[in-house]
């Protein structure tokens, strides 16, 4: 039975104060990012439950998993930095540090950083900034965690990345570029066992604590809202990405 993907978007880093910090490469958590850590890893309901910890390689969602989550590292539960989870954009806040330089800070840390390779963080290629390598990747992240044998899972990564990833546009806002708050956490289902696409959905319980009893767009209202967001993101949204793939 494929796995349950509790998806949380990391907490504050320094790019969210202003603007002018989406210069900064790959910048860390704010002290207040890292007290919503400490709120989240008291609220979390699922720490006994959970089998498996990804992070983006950025550094802000991996801080985010090791002070969220460190009840479930200090049982053993295992961090796997997953470079297919990353940022949307190339600005320099949403661009990952070179691997020699995450490998040695990272050295003492209980982060497993073999998936990401040199040129990881290049945004050419399947990295690229565009809506069909964003596209990819987020399936093929899903296919990854479909096929994991853990039964619960949390994923924490980015914003803007998480709509590609759930396939979910409903609450996206052109200003901030996500719909997603800071060490915001939402639970999801793989809709088909057997699908490649790998697609998922919300769980009924996740959705009531958001939303209440309000009725879930149908399948076609979710894919026509994506495509309207996407466009507008590509148009010249928060995290502009390129048009063409």
């Amino acid at each position: 039975m494929a796995p349950i993907i509790h998806c949380v978007r990391h907490a504050q880093g320094y790019h969210n104060l202003n603007v002018e910090n989406h210069s900064i490469l790959d910048p860390s958590l704010t002290p207040f990012g890292e007290a919503q850590c400490r709120d989240l890893a008291e609220r979390f309901p699922y720490h006994k439950s959970v089998e498996l910890l990804v992070a983006s390689p950025l550094r802000r969602t991996i801080y985010t998993t090791l002070y969220s989550f460190k009840p479930d590292i200090e049982r053993g539960v295992k961090v796997i930095a997953l470079p297919e989870v990353q940022e949307t954009a190339d600005v320099p806040c949403d661009t990952g540090s070179d691997v020699g330089i995450l490998r040695e800070e990272m050295k003492d840390k209980p982060i497993d950083l073999s998936r990401v390779k040199e040129g990881w963080n290049s945004k050419t290629g399947k990295w690229a900034p565009t809506a069909g390598a964003i596209g990819n990747r987020a399936k093929e992240a899903r296919q990854w965690l479909k096929a994991r044998p853990e039964k619960e899972i949390v994923l924490v990564t980015h914003g803007g990345f998480l709509h590609y990833f759930t396939e979910d546009w409903t609450d996206f806002n052109k200003i901030m570029g996500t719909g997603w708050a800071n060490v915001e956490c939402r639970s999801y289902q793989f809709a088909d066992e057997k699908g490649d696409i790998a697609s998922i959905v919300e769980t009924s319980h996740s959705r009531e604590l958001r939303r209440g009893t309000e009725k879930p767009l149908s399948t076609e209202e979710r894919m026509e809202l994506r495509e309207t967001a996407k466009k507008t993101w590509e148009d010249g949204g928060y995290h502009p990405i390129q048009a063409k793939v």
